[in-house]
């Protein structure tokens, strides 16, 4: 399978961590546990995080429910690399495989869980729709979508581009485009939670069905 994506790939996996710590503010562990919060993950529940990077989350999530399967998937060989690292010195065995939001390589309602973090930026209009109608795909019925990210018009690098490009305009708040895009797919009514630091959001939907 084609690991290439037509969203932003990051490859600098050994300065990532080092990168969410400065973007986070020095609080990627409370965002962490928040966002595990927001995934209310249960004993023996099929997780996957998407855009896993170094395999932070899919880790803490490990870490939380033991008896729970974890996987995590990036288009960069190198995150995965390193994410499987640092989970062999960790002491937990999440399920780290190169791929990419388009193409899930998991089979229909297949997971319980599914996560994004820091992720979705990244991603053009196109890409974030079919990427979401895979997590729709693999999701099982009833199951839930956790989404954290910028709340507004993306990180200042991406600002930039866009005035070094030309556009101009007020740009939309990703979470704004992020919940129609999720709406649009046929997720339950997506749910807005606050986050620290203040300009990230948490958002969760399900897939339409049975609880799980």
């Amino acid at each position: 399978m084609s690991h290439h994506t037509h969203g932003h790939t990051i490859h600098w996996a050994w300065a990532y961590d080092a990168v969410i710590q400065v973007m986070s503010l020095g609080r990627e562990g409370r965002f962490r546990r928040r966002t595990l919060e927001l995934a209310e993950l249960q004993p023996g529940a099929r997780v996957l995080d998407v855009g896993c990077g170094t395999g932070s989350l899919a880790i803490a999530a490990a870490r939380q429910q033991p008896t729970a399967t974890i996987h995590g998937i990036d288009p960069a060989p190198e995150m995965i690399a390193r994410a499987q690292a640092k989970a062999t010195t960790a002491g937990v065995a999440p399920r780290f495989e190169a791929g990419i939001i388009e193409h899930l390589p998991y089979d229909d309602g297949s997971m319980d869980v599914v996560t994004s973090s820091i992720m979705m930026h990244h991603l053009p209009p196109e890409t974030l729709s079919a990427g979401l109608a895979e997590i729709l795909r693999v999701l099982t019925p009833g199951g839930r979508l956790v989404v954290v990210d910028f709340a507004g018009a993306g990180p200042l690098m991406h600002r930039l581009g866009a005035l070094l490009r030309g556009e101009s305009g007020h740009p939309t708040r990703h979470l704004d485009v992020v919940r129609d895009a999720v709406a649009k797919q046929g997720f339950t009514e997506p749910m807005l939670h606050p986050m620290k630091p203040g300009y990230l959001f948490g958002l969760v939907a399900q897939k339409p069905g049975a609880d799980i």
